[in-house]
């Protein structure tokens, strides 16, 4: 494989135009890393029981990268959400030949009670997971829908590093970020409901990213509740929040359990509790029942041909290539994932994988026909990141978010850099022991 692409520096080892000035004003980067460590813990921001990990140099895009950036995301969103309506609605696109029904309708997270559903929306906030390629371009390598994580770390990763860098960022407080989530998930309200009430369902302080689900109930005004929590009453949910039972129009999920069926069919607890008012238009769930197949890994590699066909254009951001995969298939540059799990459960990079794990993998991919997806191996770029006191390449991906509200696709100046801190590692997910960075982003709030 050909050398990844360095963020920071360019081919001459020579800092890039606009990373001269952060990269020569860092000073010790050990002192830098150890104070931003000292901070997260003192303020609380945690995952799990540590404190959140946060990389001390920020990662910087142009004007031109964010604003291609921008325009692609907002490209996928229109036709996802197109493709959601479609799947439940009218089945445009298997006529059409562009998607499989019975691939589609085998995933985990298709819902056959949303068919023929209106929700207002079905996709309110998305977060993709875009790499750049070894030829400098971006790609996308998961559209994350069910429940994208990581905005209040970006936010609180900003506000713990504007006071220690002698370099500003473009924008000093991103918190404005949460007045848009919060319309994003209004707008997603039952149309006949004028004062919607939200409330975040979150399995309470034993989630790993409980800080996270605590911040964004104080900046949303939105109560945290549990399953334990709801009932039903004459069709809607209702919530005991404060020992009294109150009626809720939004439920922002926030759990790790995003199934709302198990794979005999039977409801989950989750849908036990959402599915009928949902589908009965009671209830909106952000995002809404059903719309997971748009970030199913099977369904991700047919994006590109899906904004052709919804949308009528090329497209700008396009997927990372990615076919279903069976047993006696060869995967030597195929990272290989179940098509149905988040948060890099399952995701094996099959070059780096030893006999015992390829040989269980396999056994699994051929308990679970269709249930898994091959994506061709690209190596992420890499980043300065503070390890052991120094400065050293590691490699990273982006996670820009994306809300949807009754004005359209909003592409906020907030993003996260998630980065694998092992070195050689691509594995950037902060359950498996990933980091995140400051990103910084043209243009003001």
């Amino acid at each position: 494989m050909s050398r990844p692409y360095d963020e920071a520096y360019d081919t001459d080892g020579e800092p890039r135009p606009h990373y001269a000035e952060l990269l020569g004003a860092l000073g010790d980067p050990a002192s830098l890393d150890a104070e931003v460590r000292r901070r997260l813990s003192a303020r609380g921001v945690a995952f799990g029981a540590d404190p959140a990990a946060v990389d001390p140099v920020p990662r910087i895009l142009t004007e031109p990268e964010w604003s291609g950036l921008q325009a692609g995301i907002d490209q996928r969103l229109r036709a996802l959400d197109a493709l959601v309506a479609d799947v439940y609605g009218d089945g445009r696109a298997y006529e059409a030949g562009v998607l499989d029904r019975a691939q589609v309708e085998s995933s985990p997270h298709y819902e056959p009670l949303m068919r023929d559903a209106h929700p207002r929306r079905w996709i309110s906030f998305a977060g993709l997971d875009v790499i750049r390629c070894e030829d400098g371009r971006f790609r996308v390598i998961e559209d994350q829908l069910r429940m994208p994580s990581g905005i209040a770390y970006a936010v609180a990763a900003r506000e713990t590093l504007r006071e220690l860098l002698a370099v500003e960022p473009p924008q000093r407080d991103l918190s404005l970020v949460f007045g848009e989530l919060a319309l994003a998930l209004r707008d997603a309200a039952p149309a006949a409901v004028d004062e919607p009430r939200t409330a975040i369902l979150s399995e309470g302080p034993s989630a790993a990213p409980f800080w996270e689900h605590s911040r964004l109930a104080r900046e949303l005004c939105a109560p945290l509740v549990t399953l334990a929590d709801l009932e039903h009453r004459d069709g809607r949910v209702v919530a005991w929040i404060d020992g009294r039972p109150r009626g809720v129009d939004v439920i922002y999920l926030r759990t790790g359990e995003d199934r709302f069926r198990h794979d005999d069919g039977s409801p989950t607890a989750m849908g036990e509790a959402l599915l009928g008012p949902a589908a009965a238009g009671r209830l909106a769930v952000v995002n809404a029942p059903g719309s997971g197949i748009a970030d199913d890994k099977l369904v991700h590699g047919r994006v590109n041909e899906l904004i052709r066909f919804h949308l009528g254009e090329d497209p700008i951001l396009p997927s990372v290539p990615s076919r279903v995969v069976g047993p006696e298939d060869e995967f030597d540059d195929l990272v290989v994932k179940p098509r149905g799990e988040m948060g890099g459960e399952g995701v094996v990079i099959w070059r780096d994988a030893d006999a015992e794990t390829r040989e269980r993998v396999r056994a699994r991919i051929a308990a679970e026909p269709g249930g898994w997806i091959g994506q061709q191996l690209v190596r992420l770029s890499v980043h300065p990141t503070v390890v052991d006191g120094r400065l050293e390449p590691r490699q990273i991906d982006l996670r820009p978010y994306a809300l949807v509200s009754d004005d359209g696709v909003r592409v906020p100046p907030v993003a996260m850099s998630r980065v694998a801190f092992e070195h050689g590692s691509m594995v950037v997910n902060s359950g498996r022991g990933g980091g995140a960075k400051d990103t910084w982003l043209p243009g003001l709030y």
